[in-house]
């Protein structure tokens, strides 16, 4: 049984139909990127996921069970977490305000002091700036903390939209590092990125999507040497 797979989705925008039965799935230990041009849904792939979208037709399982019934919060709880495009912190709180809120699902003060020990392990720099309110961070700051706040609930399921937008190659490089380290600690990642190079070189597999439908799966590998994907998606001509 894989971890998370989605069952011939439709998700829509009022009458525009967004997606148009896509299905995939994404097996435990694995990072797996979705790539696509603007608008090919992506977003809408994540947001369907995590509950923020409901489907009019088709389902979300995770370890086969359906997600259709789980409010947005609720399937936090059961193991997915997402680190929004446009990062989304909480401007007016402190870095430690901001991880605290990513732990809303969690009871136990030990455990949530032993997973801020983990984001601060992970990214020295928001340690630095525990205190510092996250409307004056970095860009690549506020990836770090977005990433962090998520990594907070501890999910099985690391959801991650563009999270190398708008940021320095030397971050780009970081933010990737850090993405391999935390699937090597043994959370599952799936990963909408437009460096689709840099995406298929730390992913085991992916997917293409095109005006809301799946064109081509394969392993990261045999997608990077394609020539549609090249062309399309890698600069190549």
């Amino acid at each position: 049984m894989s971890l998370l797979s989605i069952e011939n989705i439709h998700t829509y925008y009022g009458n525009i139909h967004a997606l148009k039965g896509i299905s995939l799935t994404i097996e435990k230990g694995e990072i797996v990127t979705l790539i696509g041009g603007n608008g090919a849904g992506k977003t809408t792939t994540l947001r369907t996921i995590s509950g923020l979208l409901k489907p009019r037709e088709g389902a979300v399982r995770l370890n086969g069970e359906d997600l259709s019934k789980y409010k947005a919060h609720e399937i936090v709880y059961k193991g997915i977490s997402m680190v929004p495009e446009g990062r989304g912190v909480f401007a007016r709180l402190t870095v430690t305000e901001n991880l605290e809120m990513g732990a809303y699902s969690l009871k136990d003060p030990k455990g949530i002091s032993s997973n801020m020990e983990r984001v601060f392990t992970l990214f020295p720099r928001l340690k630095e700036r525990r205190t510092q309110v996250a409307g004056t961070l970095s860009g690549g700051e506020q990836q770090m903390l977005a990433t962090g706040r998520a990594l907070m609930a501890n999910p099985s399921i690391l959801l991650m939209d563009e999270p190398s937008m708008g940021l320095a190659p030397v971050l780009v490089e970081l933010i990737f590092d850090t993405i391999q380290q935390i699937n090597k600690e043994g959370t599952t990642v799936l990963l909408v990125e437009q460096n689709a190079l840099m995406a298929l070189g730390i992913a085991s597999r992916g997917y293409v999507l095109q005006t809301g439908q799946i064109v081509l799966s394969d392993t990261a590998v045999n997608l990077k040497s394609n020539p549609t994907v090249q062309k399309a998606y890698l600069g190549v001509e």
